[in-house]
């Protein structure tokens, strides 16, 4: 699949953003007991973005049009707000552990997608091309 990585970041800025969500992840793992969470629910929600995954099977913009919503921090964030306006415990829980799966996907370098390709991200490229690019 032919690509490019425009966009993309690179030196001190792609660091800050992975650091970014370095923070992003510690904060939510640390304030998931504070909230109440219980771990097995933590760890069986854990990975549910990567379920996004599925829509590359109808082609790389709709994969990357799914794979992004799930991964970016304004739904989750949202769903924090509403789940204290209506007084709901476990809503704010779930998105925390939202939060924290995409806190971790940055600090490893995952990036939101492009269109031209799963491994074309705004932090770089991911995969097995990604030292050749």
């Amino acid at each position: 699949m032919s690509g490019n990585s425009e966009g993309a970041v690179t030196g001190g800025v792609r660091t800050l953003l992975r650091l970014e969500g370095l923070a992003l992840f510690l904060v939510m793992v640390g304030l998931y007991p504070v909230w109440g969470g219980q771990w097995w629910l933590f760890a069986a929600l854990f990975l549910a973005p990567d379920l996004s995954f599925a829509a590359y099977l109808a082609g790389p913009r709709i994969g990357a049009l799914v794979y992004n919503a799930a991964h970016t921090t304004l739904a989750p964030f949202a769903l924090i707000g509403i789940g204290f306006v209506l007084g709901d415990p476990t809503t704010p829980l779930i998105a925390t552990i939202w939060l924290a799966h995409i806190g971790i996907d940055r600090a490893l370098g995952y990036g939101l997608k492009y269109g031209t390709g799963f491994g074309f991200t705004h932090l770089g490229r991911i995969g097995k091309d990604a030292k050749t690019a």
